[in-house]
């Protein structure tokens, strides 16, 4: 009996420490899209397919070369809504499977934009700020295990545990734009990310309360699990691109993002309550995130002037994701484990998209009707994982006001395997809605 409680105490002391899978990446989980694109409802009613065409307040998120086509002084404002439901599937544990959704609203943009002539140029300034990671996620699920000694003593695990990230990253763009030729415009963006400038701070917390019983001995224990992961975020990039009218009808863009290295500042906080009282850590670090570089071309053909198609393809290079902890140590955020072990392709978007314009002239008044098809994959171990979507919309311009409005759908199955690191079978399929609506001022 005495070898029993001795085995029973040192399980109380040990399980209560270990978690069954944690995170990839641990507190760097981007929950939205991974993918750097532009703003504006009315691109995204294209389905994002915006490089070559970028004529209005957004486009220094799209392509900085296409704000020459702007010749009045505008301002944009964009905000965005999202609901996201992540059906999950533990295929070791079908208790924990399940579905989890959240939902958010943002402003998505906000633009400024003035057009000039300096040495017989044209020319365009313009000063931006737009939301583009979001770290959103809510989960609450149950999670069984067992174990056997070597009394033959069976031990079960219970846990509930509650997981919540959120926050976003944003950057303060200051674009400008030279149109070299009239056929031909060079534009470029600096971006500033800085958590005292826009919001580019994340928090993972995550609770978990356990018990431990033993089949056949009147024995049970309690615990408690508590961590907190904060980091702000801060680093500067630049996006370039151009805009060639290579005929009356056909535009074609081209852009690029830079690679940057971003300033970390984490703090971790863990608290572990078990019989013999609390224990509280606090931990502070300075770490390294290098956000990878993509690039793009898009081309869009001016059927009419009433009918517009466009296409576009970007590759983000996400081999060159790397976090570099305090101890120089490099992971990947994708797969938690180093990069040598981690296998990331770059992903490529594709997306299509066209607008048809109603324009009538007593009195004056533009409604558009758009759509589009966008592959939007996210880096995954071996391959990516494939996202697919579409999306709709429109609106009304009238006199000097432009309103517009896109719903979008993006969908993933099967996906997710390189979310849960220490865990041998996971997946989920994951569904988004997102709804935009911008109104850009003429002057």
């Amino acid at each position: 009996m005495q070898k029993y409680f001795f085995t029973l105490s040192f399980l109380v002391i040990l399980w209560p420490l270990q978690l069954d899978f944690v995170f990839a990446g641990e507190y760097v989980q981007i929950a939205s899209s991974p993918n750097p694109v532009g703003s504006g409802a009315r691109a995204l009613g294209m389905g994002g397919a915006f490089i070559a065409v970028a004529d209005d307040a957004t486009a220094a998120s799209w392509n900085p070369g296409g704000l020459i086509q702007l010749k009045k002084p505008e301002i944009s404002v964009v905000g965005n809504w999202f609901h996201r439901t992540e059906d999950n599937e533990f295929g070791n544990n079908p208790e924990a499977s399940g579905s989890q959704s959240v939902s958010e609203q943002d402003f998505n943009y906000l633009s400024m934009t003035y057009p000039f002539t300096l040495f017989n140029r044209n020319m365009i300034v313009s000063l931006n700020y737009q939301h583009l990671y979001d770290f959103t996620r809510e989960w609450d699920y149950p999670f069984t295990s067992t174990r056997k000694d070597d009394f033959g003593i069976i031990f079960t695990r219970k846990d509930n545990v509650h997981y919540q990230q959120k926050g976003s990253l944003s950057a303060l763009g200051h674009a400008y734009c030279i149109q070299i030729v009239p056929q031909f415009s060079f534009g470029f963006t600096l971006n500033l990310w800085d958590n005292d400038i826009s919001n580019n701070e994340w928090e993972a917390n995550f609770h978990v309360k356990r018990s431990i019983s033993a089949a056949g001995f009147p024995f049970s224990s309690a615990s408690q699990y508590d961590s907190v992961d904060k980091c702000s975020f801060s680093g500067f990039n630049a996006n370039m691109g151009i805009l060639w009218r290579a005929t009356d009808k056909l535009t074609v863009g081209l852009v690029f993002k830079s690679s940057f290295t971003a300033d970390l500042k984490h703090e971790t906080t863990t608290e572990i309550i078990e019989n013999n009282g609390p224990k509280i850590s606090v931990e502070k670090s300075d770490e390294k995130l290098d956000m990878p570089m993509s690039y793009g071309v898009g081309l869009s053909y001016r059927f009419s002037d009433k009918f517009t198609a466009a296409a576009d393809i970007y590759r983000t290079e996400w081999q060159d994701f790397i976090l570099t902890d305090a101890d120089s140590e490099e992971t990947c955020p994708i797969t938690g484990k180093s990069i040598h072990e981690s296998d990331i392709d770059s992903t490529y978007q594709v997306r299509l998209g066209a607008e048809y314009l109603l324009i009538t002239q007593k009195p004056r008044y533009v409604i558009p009707f758009r759509a589009g098809l966008f592959y939007d994959p996210a880096p995954a171990k071996g391959s990516p994982d494939d996202y697919y979507g579409f999306s709709l919309g429109s609106g009304i311009a009238i006199g000097r006001y432009v309103f517009d409005v896109a719903f979008q759908y993006r969908f993933g199955n099967d996906v997710g395997a390189s979310m849960i690191q220490n865990y041998d079978i996971f997946s989920q399929d994951v569904d988004e809605y997102m709804v935009y609506s911008s109104l850009i001022i003429h002057f």
